[in-house]
């Protein structure tokens, strides 16, 4: 059964910092590029960015470009987003998850597994 475990959200004032966990299991960890995805009330998913399998290659939205960091490693089955200077526009349900594709998406029906999401909130 696989599983996608999200933590470290939280609350945090703009300009601020936060690391999002996402620890992986019941899948080849390696084998999947790795997405972040965030949402809020009444807004689709938005695509956050990716990494593609065994680290090759990272790709961001336009808005978190330049502050945000996406990093895996495969060894602890775990990928990490890490968000600098943060807006309150951040505010958000983030969102990991997983697609076996050849070929990485930034379209969230493309992936394969989701976690539960973690809540950020960034303060102005």
């Amino acid at each position: 059964q696989v599983q996608l475990v999200e933590s470290g959200g939280g609350l945090v004032q703009a300009g601020g910092s936060l690391r999002l966990s996402c620890a992986a299991s019941g899948l080849t960890f390696s084998s999947y590029h790795m997405g972040w995805f965030r949402q809020t009330p009444g807004k689709e998913r938005e695509f956050v960015g990716v990494l593609t399998r065994s680290g090759g290659n990272s790709y961001y939205a336009d808005a978190v470009k330049g502050r945000f960091t996406i990093s895996r490693d495969d060894a602890e089955n775990t990928v990490y987003l890490r968000m600098n200077s943060l807006k309150p526009e951040d505010t958000a349900v983030y969102y990991c998850a997983a697609d076996y594709a050849y070929a990485w998406s930034r379209y969230g029906s493309a992936y394969d597994y989701w976690g539960q999401g973690t809540q950020v909130t960034v303060s102005s």
